[in-house]
């Protein structure tokens, strides 16, 4: 396969953004937005060949322009492809067309860039699981890239719901991305929530839940399925995926499905509380729990009563809501855990990082949008539970600069991603014994690194970004060296520093 820098990396996905802008909008009679997609497939030799939506056929995919159409008559073995929208799944198309992602697989490309997932949640992520599971390997755009298209494909983005509730019925697709996809056993209809789905289909103007066409509607997100019942008659029960977010009692079924929430102060027992219930009514009752429990003041230089905590909640809100989006909910046992305590609001996701996101890229927060879930991402979309994507990690990036906090420090303890929020600069040295010898400004110096993941700076560039004296900053750079977190590059005028991994 071929190597590339990161630079090179980075220029060939700016070029397929630009090659993306050339799309041509389908000549549909209902006029709905068809997306902006380019595609950029680079040669061993690093010369490559680009292609964008319609740009030879109406209606032609970009990957089927660049592999079938341009590209027919080579060898593209071990080649890379860089794609701005993930490739379409196998059964997304109808017979006997292929998905993007199969003839992709089948012409052994080696490694594919892809910009943002499939924003419709009945394909969403399928294609790029398809990939990895063949053998392809895959990693995403930037967020900052990922924006970019995003605000191009603006229109067709917010059609998604619209494409969702017309989509004809079709064999079930080939990828499942978690068994909570599947019809769960002994449930029937009458196991939901009347009130949460009616509501839920009015927000997202999905229709009447009791109708053929509201049923069919949910069958095809994927929230019901078809079964045969003991008289032979088809009728409608519920997947897992329409239990957790609707169910009445869900947890009979996912036992693991609630968030065990303690509270830990000095001088008092542990205040322990157990939120249940369907998902889309998690948030909420965390939320008036935790709240309650947060230092806070009233805040009296603006009409009205306002809040202001002594921890912002709003990053809390993000990282908890976040937990119930991305978890895994495959593994048993393992319900989300939120501590609160003196020195750290600690949080633990059940599952490791969803691929092709990696660890470090959490971590660091700059991991590129991508759903674990991604109806239930889509039902929360609906019902305005979920906030921009993207936003979450924005929100905890900020801590630095807007509230003068360190980040919050990330592990894996296995079944667990656990987010720690010390929550004053000294409480990070009682909750990581690593960062147990490090100062103020060190910890300071630590984060600008993590938060500039993939980038080495000299000493004279933290000096001008940070302004800080260039004998602290060597000091401090030469203790966060030996401590192993930071790496050093060169020697002399030619020495810089980047994060460890």
């Amino acid at each position: 396969m071929i190597e590339l820098t990161q630079k090179q990396i980075r220029e060939f996905m700016e070029l397929s953004i630009n090659v993306m802008k050339s799309s041509i909008q389908e000549k549909r009679p209902d006029k709905k937005p068809s997306p902006f997609v380019g595609a950029v497939m680079v040669r061993q030799d690093l010369s490559y060949e680009t292609a964008y939506r319609g740009e030879l056929r109406d209606g032609d995919h970009a990957e089927f322009t660049l592999l079938e159409r341009k590209c027919r008559s080579e060898k593209v073995e071990g080649n890379v492809l860089f794609a701005t929208l993930e490739p379409c799944a196998p059964g997304a198309r109808h017979f006997p067309k292929l998905g993007c992602a199969e003839r992709i697989v089948n012409a052994r490309i080696a490694k594919v860039y892809i910009g943002i997932e499939d924003p419709d949640p009945i394909v969403c992520r399928k294609g790029i699981q398809w990939l990895i599971d063949n053998g392809v390997e895959v990693e995403m755009y930037p967020r900052d890239l990922q924006a970019e298209i995003e605000e191009c494909n603006k229109d067709f983005l917010r059609a998604a719901i619209e494409r969702a509730k017309l989509t004809e019925e079709k064999e079930p697709m080939e990828v499942i991305l978690s068994n909570t996809e599947k019809v769960v056993v002994n449930t029937i209809l009458d196991d939901l929530s009347e009130e949460l789905v009616a509501g839920f289909m009015e927000k997202a103007t999905l229709g009447d839940f009791h109708t053929a066409e509201g049923l069919r509607i949910l069958s095809q997100l994927g929230l019901l399925d078809i079964k045969q019942n003991e008289k032979g008659e088809s009728v409608y029960v519920p997947t897992g995926l329409g239990l957790l977010l609707f169910g009445k009692s869900p947890q009979l079924v996912y036992p693991n499905a609630f968030i065990r929430a303690t509270y830990k102060s000095a001088g008092r027992k542990e205040d322990i509380a157990t939120v249940g219930g369907p998902l889309v009514e998690q948030p909420k009752q965390i939320f008036n729990w935790y709240e309650e429990r947060l230092g806070r003041q009233i805040d009296r230089s603006e009409p009205g009563r306002k809040y202001i905590y002594d921890y912002p909640i709003e990053v809390i809100n993000e990282l908890v809501k976040n937990a119930i989006l991305h978890r895994d909910y495959d593994i048993e046992g393992a319900p989300i855990y939120l501590e609160i305590t003196e020195d750290a609001i600690i949080i633990k996701s059940p599952g490791y990082a969803v691929p092709p996101i990696k660890f470090d890229q959490i971590s660091n927060f700059n991991a590129p949008s991508l759903s674990r879930n991604p109806k239930i991402m889509f039902v929360f979309d609906a019902l305005d539970l979920a906030e921009q994507r993207g936003l979450g990690f924005m929100t905890v990036r900020e801590l630095p600069e807007k509230y003068s906090l360190p980040l919050p420090l990330v592990s894996y303890q296995e079944p667990y991603l656990v987010f720690t929020l010390p929550r004053n600069a000294e409480a990070v040295k009682k909750v990581d014994d690593v960062l147990a010898d490090l100062d103020e400004g060190e910890i300071k110096l630590l984060d600008f690194f993590k938060l500039n993941d993939g980038q080495s700076y000299s000493k004279s560039e933290v000096v001008d970004k940070l302004g800080i004296s260039s004998r602290t900053t060597e000091r401090e750079l030469k203790h966060l060296v030996e401590l192993k977190l930071l790496i050093r590059d060169g020697v002399g005028r030619s020495t810089t520093y980047r994060i460890a991994k």
